[in-house]
């Protein structure tokens, strides 16, 4: 597949727009297909080089599938267009949000998981802005509808964000208490999240907080890792970190470290 386009499904006096989404990659599974995981770039970038990280990885039973996120101008960079899922004016959940780019994008998302045969474990992870936007798609899912109101259609099964943040941390808490279904989905959905505490770009305390968001939320099946000396990147301890996560939450066979 190689563009893909929605037409926007938000309500509001704006007219609809058609938002046109890049290349997606895939890294098909090498062992037996158990789980699928979407893997969502960082501002700027795009999914050719998540598929080049992931496909090094031990990990045999996963399909991993790595969209490009729309081009559109972003206010942190003075309007200066580059791939982003949302436009953003800072880094942080103290920004304000873009709610229709996140449900444009969580419903891309979720699109791409939606046709995935049905005995397999679908889950959604990235880093930074991607990390972002796997933490909003998992809100979503917890709450059963996009920001619009529209239902969300898959059933998550693990979040990894690495170097991100909580949009909407704010409302997050009295949206899911309000909930008896949401609640029950956030206490089980695993989440691991990892964090440099040298970011630079997303920093530390922003990751520290997102944790703190969730896990008042009633997210209790989250992992929260600091790495001490670690700015806006990856590491292999972490991707050993992701691998050591994911194979017991998604019960994969044959992982050898």
């Amino acid at each position: 597949m190689s563009r893909n386009s929605h037409p926007n499904t938000g309500s509001g006096s704006r007219t609809a727009r058609t938002v046109e989404f890049g290349r997606t990659y895939v890294v098909r599974p090498r062992g037996k297909h158990q789980a699928t995981i979407v893997w969502l770039h960082g501002l700027g970038d795009n999914g050719s080089s998540s598929s080049q990280l992931l496909e090094s990885l031990p990990l045999a039973n996963i399909k991993w599938i790595c969209p490009t996120a729309p081009t559109r101008p972003v206010t942190l960079l003075g309007g200066f267009p580059c791939t982003a899922w949302f436009d953003a004016g800072e880094l942080s959940e103290d920004g304000s949000n873009d709610w229709e780019a996140l449900d444009d994008s969580a419903a891309h998302i979720a699109n791409l998981l939606s046709t995935e045969p049905a005995d397999v474990k679908v889950g959604i992870g990235g880093f930074s802005m991607g990390a972002a936007m796997a933490l909003y798609s998992a809100t979503c899912y917890t709450l059963g509808r996009y920001g619009n109101g529209n239902p969300y259609p898959v059933n998550l099964r693990a979040i990894i964000g690495l170097s991100g943040w909580l949009p909407g941390a704010r409302s997050l808490r009295n949206k899911i208490q309000s909930s008896h279904d949401a609640g029950r989905r956030a206490a089980s959905l695993p989440i691991l999240l990892c964090h440099g505490m040298s970011d630079d770009v997303v920093n530390y305390r922003h990751g520290e907080k997102s944790a703190h968001s969730l896990n008042s939320a009633g997210f209790r099946n989250l992992t929260f890792k600091s790495y001490d000396g670690l700015g806006h990147y990856t590491i292999p301890a972490e991707m050993d970190e992701i691998c050591n996560w994911l194979t017991p939450k998604l019960g994969l066979e044959g992982f050898r470290p």
